[in-house]
Order: C-alpha cells, then sequence, then structure tokens
C-alpha cells in the first residue's frame, strides 16, 4: 500500500543528464524498482516532506534514511547514531590506511555523502544515505562537484557499508543497491548489542556481491581480495588493531598492489621508512664493529632502547659520521654524544 501523502517537486539544484555510455552493469538504473510498498523501514517512522523541506533539513533534525519526492515522505531513523554505530565506521577507515600502505597508492572513505536517483522523465528523486562509502581509485572522482552522488552520473563506490543496530537495511537501502548497481555492500551487525535491535539480526558481517543484477552473499570481499567477512567483523569491532588483523590487513594490501602493480615502496611514508630502516641498520652494523673492535661495550639490544632523539640522531647520520663517532668515541656514551653533536 502506498502512502497518501502530497507529492513534492522535483530537485532543480542539478538537472538529470544521460547516464554514461553503457550505464551500470550495462543497464540504465530504474526509478520505480523496487516500488515503495516492497520497502519497509523498521527502527524509522515516516514523516511528509517535500522537497524544500528536505533540502532544509538538518542534521539536528533528525537522520532521513530514505526520501522519495514521488510520495512526499520520508523515513527518519527513530534513534540518533549511538558510539555502538560510529566506532566500526570510524574502524574502518583505519583499517583501510593500513591496506593503503600495503598497496602502495591511496584509498578514500567519503562517509555518508547523500546517494540521489533522479527520474529523468518526471524529475523526481529518491534519496538514500549510506553510512560509510569507500573508493579504491580516489583519483576518479570529481572533488569540485555536487555534494552528493548521482546514479547514472558519478562513479559509484567500490564498497558501501551499512551498520545495522536499531535498523535493517535488508527490508530497504540493500534492496535500492542492488536495483541501482552497486557492485558490494557490507552489512555489519557491530558486537556491541543494543536493545532497539530489530528482531532477526544476528552479531556479525555480511558481503553482498552483485551477480547477474542481483545480490548474493560472499565469504570474502572482492573488492578487498582475501578479506574474509569474518575477519572484516572481528577488525571493525576492535579498539585496537591486532597483530593478527594486522597480518591480514598487510596480505590484502599485498593482493590488490599485485593487482595493480603497485606496493609498499610505491607510498612515500612507507618508502620513506624503509630508506631510514636500512640506513639505521647500515649505522648499526659500523658501530656495533668499530666499537667492539676497541673494547668499548655495546649495549645487547642496541639499537633498541636508545631515546627518540639518539635513535634519530643515529638515522640521521652518514656512514662517514659513525665510522668518525665510533672511532673516536671513549665509551657507548661518548659515541651517542658524538652522533648528536651538530654539524660543523
Amino acid at each position: 500500500m502506498r502512502l497518501a501523502v502530497p507529492k513534492g517537486a522535483g530537485l532543480t539544484e542539478r538537472p538529470p543528464t544521460a547516464p554514461p555510455a553503457g550505464g551500470l552493469a550495462g543497464r540504465q538504473p530504474e526509478f520505480d524498482k523496487p516500488p515503495l510498498s516492497e520497502l519497509e523501514f523498521p527502527g524509522c517512522y515516516a514523516r511528509p516532506m517535500t522537497v524544500a523541506q528536505f533540502q532544509a533539513h538538518g542534521e539536528h533534525d533528525g537522520r532521513i534514511e530514505f526520501f522519495d519526492s514521488s510520495e512526499g515522505v520520508a523515513w527518519l531513523a527513530c534513534e540518533p547514531p549511538h558510539h555502538s554505530h560510529e566506532d566500526p565506521l570510524n574502524m574502518l577507515g583505519r583499517l583501510l590506511e593500513r591496506i593503503a600502505l600495503m598497496r602502495g597508492s591511496p584509498i578514500v572513505c567519503r562517509g555518508a555523502a547523500d546517494i540521489h536517483l533522479h527520474d529523468p522523465d518526471t524529475g523526481e528523486v529518491r534519496v538514500i544515505q549510506p553510512d560509510q562509502t569507500v573508493y579504491l581509485h580516489p583519483g576518479r572522482l570529481d572533488r569540485t562537484g555536487p555534494l552528493y552522488l548521482t546514479v547514472g552520473e558519478d562513479p559509484l563506490p567500490d564498497v558501501v557499508l551499512e551498520v545495522d543496530n536499531t535498523t535493517d537495511v535488508r527490508r530497504n537501502r540493500l534492496k535500492l543497491y542492488e536495483a541501482w548497481g552497486f557492485p558490494e555492500v557490507w552489512v555489519e551487525v557491530p558486537a556491541v548489542y543494543s536493545r532497539s535491535r530489530p528482531r532477526g539480526l544476528s552479531t556479525g558481517l555480511t558481503i553482498y556481491l552483485l551477480e547477474d543484477g542481483g545480490y548474493a552473499p560472499s565469504a570474502a570481499s572482492h573488492a578487498l581480495p582475501g578479506w574474509r567477512a569474518a575477519e572484516i567483523h572481528a577488525g571493525l569491532n576492535d579498539w585496537v588493531i591486532s597483530d593478527e588483523t594486522s597480518e591480514i590487513l598487510s596480505q590484502v594490501g599485498r593482493a590488490l598492489g599485485e593487482r595493480e602493480g603497485t606496493g609498499p615502496e610505491d607510498d612515500p611514508l612507507l618508502r620513506r621508512h624503509r630508506a631510514e630502516g636500512r640506513a639505521e641498520g647500515i649505522a648499526t652494523g659500523i658501530a656495533k664493529t668499530l666499537l667492539r673492535q676497541r673494547g668499548i661495550a655495546v649495549p645487547p639490544d642496541f639499537p633498541g632502547g636508545l631515546a627518540p632523539r639518539e635513535r634519530n640522531a643515529l638515522r640521521a647520520a652518514s656512514e662517514e659520521r659513525v665510522f668518525s663517532a665510533a672511532s673516536a668515541a671513549r665509551s657507548f656514551a661518548d659515541f651517542l654524544a658524538r652522533l648528536d653533536e651538530p654539524d660543523s
């Protein structure tokens, strides 16, 4: 049954244009599918809303889960976002940064910007707001364009993350993502339980991959090869990135790099750290050899245990300076002091 609410005018801030050749996955997005009668919004309430009211709606007025201008109605979340909803979203950015370092090129999270689907015939629009969008190739994004994504005109994210704790996107937005051709959607139900959680939601993460126009659950991501749903869920619900998760992230980053011909040396930060590590290793070897030959005791964990300033001085020193300091030093402490002396 369709709600009998006033219709609003079409959005006029960005006129619809034809989609790029071939469309999305070779098809034109369909504005009227799925129909409103097939969508349910647990954890939300319906409010009649015109386009002007939608455009004037602020975050303090409540979070809009779905807006349909042809029906003149919006669904708003009954509860504001809690920590249990926001923590996995923030953690995803930290996890992806590790992957990006190992791949050697950036990965961008664009947050909860609106996604619009325009009907070119009527000018009507449907709008949803994802929890998080992930782009593996941010260079193809137009950073000067509108503040929302238009289906059929803008590049779709490689991954959409939805966090369900008081809502159930399987009964609404997941159907829209499927109809609009989004290639991969993750639905996370946090480990932290909410008393408002809809029935039928179990803790965990489900990956949905678009295959032949429909979503199929998958044990692992396609966009981030080798990253399994259970591993993603564990990482999203940690406070600190564990050694196990860190190893998994490295493997995923290297797999992406192999697929795209990049690696850690292509990341400026890792490239610098590795160069410093190699320089430190050479400097450490020279110092140990010369100091011990001269009968000067060297701590067994050297260069471990050094103060930050001493470690930085060792990393910055040329081989000639290390050789000179180790040759003239009267003790290990004197060696470190000579490394830290300003250049003459």
